[in-house]
């Protein structure tokens, strides 16, 4: 860790904690700062509050005080998931009290190398992948996760040596909070309409997504999806020397898909088939994570071995394993249509039997048809069961059925399918119809699957 003093003897707020409020309050801390903790929940029911009052913080919960900006602070160092229309937070910016979040505050007390990555889909498991490449190398670098992939970057930065590599996941909500951040190496996945309750608008969501960039020189790298005519215009704008990496090859692409091969430059890297994970959406992580592993020196056959044995992370066309010769894939992570459509452009769908259903938005599935087209099967559940009911049958899906929970599911999928099939669980909608979250809805489907192995 660097001995920074930026923070020394400052009286910092640090507003919301969940992990990444408690790791910047101790990082600060021990920076040397004087830090007030305030969080909603109250102290009885705040394990984390009690740690960081037993450390002699100062800690102030149970709701966001106004008066509590009475006390001076110099900086606020805020949760990213508290949005700036906070009362506390719109009267902090009255008052010209600099907003942070913590991904700052670690880049500032750390010599490690940072590499960035955002966009909206694609970025845990691009993240993943780069990581695993970085650490496949015979580098004496050791490449660390941090970031929104749940390790918060205050308190990798604890441990961090000043020749690692900091692969870090960024969220829109993490970026506005940055003033001198400044990845080596920064890469956005994709761009498409997503957290507008929280942005206001996609121009503002996007303007958070290419603040990434701000801080970067033509010593850095930015490496964009150039299948996206609005990063291609974007790219017009930065200082960094820019690398594309697209399914289609030009002259002005780097990393890209040629007759079913990955290249990098001219330079054959791999099959696409001897990817670990299946889906269009895949191959552009791959391609995405190869610019990386290429700027930082990583041989080709590194490369290959590493994304050959990479399985996926959990919850997002994640390969669970073969049974009975069926290939089962979790990819509960898909809230939301076009993510399955991602998922499904990886299988054979006479193959391939599709589990999918959850809260219903209001929305339609018109858009889900071609891709279902064939299917051999498809189970619904949850709310949105009839409606999917309907898509299958406009796709002609061969055997369709409709179920009222996971385990019902799990059962129609595995007697429907046979030996050299695919069962995959992606269901197009948000879980909270029947889950609290995406992880259980996908945890529940691994389980159910292993019951019927046992049997």
């Amino acid at each position: 860790m660097k001995a920074t003093t930026k923070y020394a003897n400052k009286k910092i707020l640090v507003l919301g904690l969940a992990r990444s409020g408690v790791a910047a309050a101790k990082l600060l801390h021990q920076l040397g700062a004087f830090v007030t903790v305030n969080d909603g929940k109250h102290i009885d029911e705040n394990p984390e509050a009690q740690e960081l009052l037993e450390m002699g913080m100062h800690v102030v919960t149970g709701g966001h005080p106004i008066d509590l900006l009475d006390e001076g602070f110099s900086l606020i160092v805020k949760n990213p998931g508290i949005p700036y229309t906070n009362p506390i937070l719109e009267h902090a910016i009255k008052r010209n009290i600099p907003i942070l979040t913590e991904v700052e505050v670690a880049y500032q007390a750390t010599e490690a190398e940072f590499i960035g990555i955002t966009g909206t889909n694609g970025k845990t498991t691009t993240t993943t992948m780069i990581y695993h490449l970085l650490n496949a190398s015979s580098s004496n670098r050791e490449a660390k996760l941090a970031g929104n992939i749940g390790y918060p970057t205050s308190d990798v930065v604890l441990t961090a040596e000043k020749d690692d590599i900091l692969v870090t996941e960024l969220s829109s909500f993490q970026l506005m909070g940055i003033d001198e951040f400044r990845p080596k190496i920064a890469l956005i996945t994709n761009l498409f309409e997503a957290h507008l309750d929280y942005h206001g608008s996609r121009s503002e969501y996007v303007k958070a997504k290419w603040a990434l960039q701000k801080n970067m020189t033509s010593d850095d790298f930015l490496i964009l999806n150039g299948n996206q005519v609005e990063l291609r215009e974007l790219a017009k704008t930065t200082k960094a020397t820019v690398l594309f990496f697209a399914t289609e090859t030009t002259e002005e692409v780097d990393a890209y898909l040629l007759d079913g091969a990955l290249y990098f430059r001219n330079e054959y890297i791999m099959a696409a088939s001897d990817l670990g994970v299946p889906g269009s959406h895949n191959i552009e992580n791959a391609l995405a994570a190869i610019s990386v592993a290429k700027l930082t020196g990583i041989s080709n056959d590194v490369i290959k071995e590493s994304l050959s044995r990479f399985s996926g992370v959990p919850h997002r066309t994640e390969f669970i394993g073969e049974f009975s010769g069926r290939k089962i894939y979790n990819d509960s992570k898909a809230t939301n249509i076009l993510a399955t459509e991602k998922a499904l452009s990886g299988f054979n769908n006479e193959e391939l039997v599709l589990i999918a259903g959850g809260l219903d938005r209001g929305n339609g599935f018109e858009e889900l048809v071609p891709f279902i087209h064939n299917l051999k099967g498809l189970v619904a559940l949850g709310e949105t069961a009839d409606k999917l009911v309907e898509a299958a049958k406009e796709a002609n899906v061969t055997h369709i059925i409709k179920t009222e929970n996971m385990k019902q599911a799990v059962e129609k999928a595995w007697e429907i399918s046979a030996e050299n099939d695919a069962i995959l669980l992606s269901p197009a909608c948000a879980s909270w119809d029947q889950y609290k979250n995406f992880e259980l809805r996908g945890d529940d489907f691994i389980k159910e699957i292993k019951q019927i192995v046992s049997r």
